[in-house]
């Protein structure tokens, strides 16, 4: 996933206020928009699917330069199935968002990934390598490692924060 700036706030000042929110509520609610990964069509069950299979599913960030400054509206609500709403756990912020993923840690790490050996894994582009796939408008995915693809010579991306997934995954906001 790409990130930056969001309604109205720094890529900085968003990381400081989600690693309070970890000492304060044990959980982050990553905040996110777009259809690509919807939470209940593609993120849950491209996570069940890991999570059987015994897998910790990782988000992967990439800091850029965003100019995202919607207006910074607080979810106050969050549904993991669509139809019961909860109001959003104390200690948690969610700003400007629809969906948000779930997370239990945070860390800010640097790494280098090559997109080439990486295979979209749920969806109507399932088995499409992500370096086709993430490129214009598209900034997130669910992937899976695909040792059988060939590196390409692409410029790697570089990752800046990874994080954990945990139950419920994502969910819906408003």
């Amino acid at each position: 996933m790409k990130v930056g700036n969001h309604a109205q706030e720094t890529l900085d000042d968003i990381v400081r206020r989600k690693r309070k929110e970890l000492d304060d509520a044990g959980v982050i609610y990553w905040g996110y928009g777009g259809s690509t990964c919807h939470p209940l069509t593609v993120v849950k069950p491209y996570a069940d699917r890991l999570e059987r299979a015994g897998h910790v599913i990782h988000l992967l960030m990439e800091p850029m330069d965003s100019k995202h400054f919607a207006e910074p509206a607080l979810a106050e609500e969050y549904s993991d199935d669509g139809v019961k709403w909860k109001p959003i756990p104390r200690g948690v912020h969610v700003r400007g968002s629809r969906y948000a993923l779930v997370l239990d840690s945070f860390d800010e790490q640097t790494l280098d990934l090559d997109l080439s050996q990486l295979r979209v894994a749920i969806g109507a582009c399932q088995g499409r390598p992500a370096s086709e796939y993430v490129k214009g408008r598209v900034d997130k995915g669910c992937f899976v490692v695909d040792p059988s693809l060939r590196p390409a010579d692409l410029p790697p991306k570089h990752i800046g924060l990874i994080a954990s997934v945990r139950s419920p995954y994502a969910v819906l906001l408003r």
